[in-house]
């Protein structure tokens, strides 16, 4: 037998591998082993079946669970400013329509963004990035889109590669300057398009600087039609792209972001069968975001059984941001996809692992499996569903990122 070469072996530990390819659920391996090196998993099973290596660093797992790390597949984290007043506002009837057509919702914070340097950007940013790191995420995405100009779009997205570079979780650039239409662009929405797609997107990807490309499909965002131009521009510049679509009217945003081959779709709330067949086509997850619904007040519920009858992905994230998701926790988000959404304990989970990582065309991560990169988590836990059953008590014992085992 060839020795393998072992930098890090954990027994006596219970291994959620969230692989369907293993049986029984959330692909449970009991008194486990995991082996580890150069940052990538070389072995996994049944502790009693471990090859007989030498081995210096081992760590024994107490009989606790192991699982992937978690993924937030779509936040906002980097921004300045509040948006507390219109928190009071909602809760006086006053809908997000509303405040967004009286130049508030996302337009507030593009004024303070704007306004930001990039160092306050990035310690804003680091703050709400530990918090994170705190419940056990190892891989998140991050939007630009509280810029739309130029210069702060730039400055949001060196933010988020400098936030790479500093901390050992990976870290998945998203483009999202067709968040809205700018003051000085009020009236000219098209206008503004062409500013996106002649100038920012192909000034941002020559610095290498986007990883995807997304947008706003929406009555007080873009039209179908618009972001066709900009999913265009995406595809001439080789960059995959996703949709904000169907959180408040049904455009068929997330149809046309599955005729781009797109990584995701999300919100969904009034999402057709038909987009939903489209997407089942071409195996685009579906993002759900229990946060924005459950700060908006929402009522209307993405429709969870027609995306499992067509055997849709669901991947959930944060949405952090500070006006419709203030939510800066993915645990919390676990446990209202499962109370808001009745998604399975085990859904929910596969949406912050395995299809999350889906959702950001991240191959080699969301499970623990052979090949994989070693970013895991030890949870204090009798059974797999407590991570979504309780809120308040944070049960992450240790995490593993695959930069710092290389």
């Amino acid at each position: 037998m060839t020795e393998q070469v072992i930098d890090l072996i954990i027994t006596n530990i219970n291994i959620m591998t969230m692989d369907p390819d293993v049986s029984g659920s959330y692909g449970l391996i009991e008194k486990g082993a995991i082996a580890v090196h150069d940052g990538e998993i070389v072995w996994l099973g049944a502790e009693a079946e471990v090859p007989d290596w030498e081995f210096e660093n081992g760590l024994d797992g107490e009989g606790k669970f192991i699982s992937p790390g978690l993924i937030d597949c779509h936040s906002h984290l980097v921004f300045a400013g509040s948006r507390a007043h219109e928190f009071e506002q909602r809760l006086t009837g006053v809908s997000y329509e509303e405040i967004a057509r009286q130049g508030g919702g996302i337009l507030s914070t593009v004024r303070a963004t704007r306004e930001a340097d990039f160092e306050t950007l990035y310690q804003l940013a680091s703050k709400r990035i530990e918090q994170l790191i705190s419940e056990g995420v190892t891989a998140l995405e991050i939007k630009s889109g509280y810029g739309l100009d130029t210069e702060t779009e730039i400055k949001m997205l060196q933010v988020a590669k400098k936030l790479a570079e500093e901390y050992p979780i990976e870290i998945s650039k998203t483009f999202l300057a067709a968040h809205a239409l700018p003051p000085e662009y009020k009236d000219r929405a098209d206008d503004y398009i062409d500013l996106i797609v002649d100038t920012m997107l192909p000034l941002a990807a020559s610095k290498g600087l986007v990883d995807c490309v997304d947008g706003f499909c929406e009555g007080i965002g873009f039209s179908r039609q618009q972001m066709t131009r900009v999913f265009e521009k995406a595809k001439e510049l080789g960059l995959p792209v996703k949709l904000h679509a169907e959180q408040l009217s049904d455009l068929s945003g997330a149809s046309l972001v599955a005729e781009y081959n797109g990584w995701s779709a999300d919100h969904l709330e009034y999402i057709s069968q038909q987009s939903i067949e489209a997407m089942a086509e071409k195996d685009t997850v579906a993002v759900l975001l229990p946060g924005a619904f459950y700060t908006l007040s929402e009522t209307k519920l993405p429709p969870i059984e027609m995306l499992r009858e067509h055997k849709v992905k669901i991947a959930i994230g944060s949405d952090y941001n500070p006006g419709s998701s203030p939510l800066c926790s993915l645990k919390l988000m676990l446990h209202m996809a499962c109370t808001l959404f009745r998604m399975t304990p085990e859904e929910s989970i596969a949406g912050v692992t395995r299809n999350a990582a889906q959702a950001l065309g991240m191959q080699r991560k969301g499970m623990l499996r052979l090949g994989f990169d070693a970013d895991m988590c030890i949870w204090d836990i009798q059974h797999p569903a407590e991570l979504a059953y309780t809120f308040g008590v944070n049960p992450l014992v240790m995490t593993f990122n695959s930069k710092d085992l290389k």
